[in-house]
């Protein structure tokens, strides 16, 4: 299979120097983010495993919006704003759970799973009221891979479309069918395009991240997609080995993997707010919600093959407790650039060969904002 992520050309350009400091730190960048790219793009919000029954929610933010993700009695997974018809009421407050309807508690306004206002008391009084014209306000939703995206935008680019580029791509994984053994949300005090960036170069592992280096060299990476919003590549692992505590696999493969595939991780990011990494027996993904220009949540899931959770020598915590480590080192490193760029001595500084990536990360993102 790694013929088909085989290296692409990369175009570095010499020149290419870190973002400005208003990128950072900047309220007005920040709203302007809020308003071009988080409430115009496709943004993951979860994977369909969270909603297992017909009944099963969760919240989502984007874009400073609330929104109800929610599995509906004939198993059709929508998403609605958290916002009564009535007076405007947040409607749920448990970050999860499972409802058979959704009511106010303000004035007791009902809605059915999928949108309709099915009881609105005392409003028969009123001349002319109809519960039809009162459903919750839809956000547009769809799947991929298992996972589920929301678009604020009137008229977006269809999902099918806006993914065609990785159709197929990572099928092998089988991701829409993998399962959560373990959410962690992370509260880290930097800017969130630090985090694609950090996480889009190996330049600092060895300095930063020496677990990670001891197991998958920091100079073998290799990208197959080096411009526009999907971005990254594959590393290696030694031999015989997995990105865990132990060194050793931790569950069965998640995909159906020649032996020479056991070798290799894959880092992808997809903008604007997943970081998604593939290995050989698990998938760890990285969901950004950023809260200000200095703060951003991140909520960290680890899939797994849904037959594994049945085995005896299951053991995800082995692979858990590696990238909290990993994800610990990344964030305070983040956090210290967040430190540096807010200083008045900061400036653009250029990016190294090793940071193409990031580079690129910066061009899409500019095409977005400017």
């Amino acid at each position: 299979m790694i013929a088909a992520f085989r290296k692409t050309a990369e175009t570095f350009q010499a020149d290419a120097k870190t973002l400005p400091q208003r990128n950072f730190v900047s309220p007005e960048i920040f709203a302007a983010e809020r308003e071009k790219i988080f409430s115009r793009q496709w943004v993951l919000v979860g994977h369909q495993s969270q909603l297992a029954e017909p009944g099963d929610y969760f919240l989502a933010e984007v874009a400073g919006e609330s929104l109800i993700v929610a599995k509906d009695q004939r198993s059709t997974i929508r998403a609605f704003y958290n916002v009564c018809r009535h007076r405007g009421a947040r409607l749920c407050e448990e970050q999860n759970g499972h409802t058979a309807v959704i009511q106010c508690s303000y004035h007791a306004w009902t809605y059915a799973l999928d949108g309709r206002l099915i009881g609105a008391p005392h409003m028969d009084e009123t001349p002319g009221f109809n519960k039809a014209e009162y459903p919750l306000k839809p956000a547009r939703l769809g799947l991929w891979e298992g996972f589920i995206f929301v678009n604020l935008a009137d008229c977006p680019i269809p999902l099918e479309e806006w993914f065609a580029p990785l159709a197929g791509k990572f099928s092998r994984w089988d991701l829409g069918a993998l399962r959560s053994a373990k959410r962690i949300e992370y509260d880290v005090r930097a800017n969130w395009k630090l985090m694609f960036q950090n996480y889009s170069e190996c330049y600092h592992c060895l300095g930063v991240h020496p677990e990670l280096s001891k197991i998958s060299p920091y100079d073998s990476a290799e990208n197959d997609l080096t411009k526009g919003p999907f971005l990254g590549g594959f590393m290696r692992i030694a031999s015989d080995k997995s990105l865990t505590l132990s060194g050793n696999a931790c569950a069965l493969p998640v995909g159906d993997f020649g032996d020479e595939d056991f070798r290799f991780v894959f880092y992808y990011s997809i903008f604007p707010n997943m970081l998604v990494s593939l290995h050989p027996d698990y998938v760890m993904v990285h969901q950004l919600e950023p809260q200000s220009p200095e703060r951003t949540l991140i909520f960290c899931d680890w899939f797994f093959n849904p037959e594994a959770f049945e085995r005896s020598d299951f053991d995800p915590n082995d692979a858990i407790e590696f990238w909290d480590i990993v994800n610990k080192q990344d964030w305070r490193v983040c956090e210290l650039s967040q430190q540096g760029i807010s200083s008045r001595a900061y400036e653009p500084g250029p990016y190294s060969a090793r940071e193409s990536i990031p580079a690129a990360w910066d061009r899409e993102y500019l095409r977005h904002i400017n």
